[in-house]
């Protein structure tokens, strides 16, 4: 592959949960950081959980890694 890899982390959604997607490609709904990360491995990124967050390779839209669900 050639180029920067592209992660986008979507805004939460209305029940809860973001999409992650990679090169255009949704890989699930994350409901938190373990859940990105684990992602991201099945994608062939290794990442630690607890290096998620501060990635600045991943693009977080609709507010930061703190926020995973609808407001209540």
């Amino acid at each position: 592959m050639s180029g920067p890899i592209r992660v986008i982390v979507h805004p939460p959604s209305p029940t809860g949960g973001r999409r992650v997607r990679v090169d255009g490609e949704i890989l699930g709904l994350a409901h938190n950081l373990t859940d990105v990360a684990e992602f991201l491995r099945r994608a062939g990124l290794e990442v630690d959980s607890s290096d998620v967050a501060r990635a600045p390779w991943i693009d977080w839209r609709g507010g930061g890694p703190e926020w995973w669900g609808p407001e209540t």
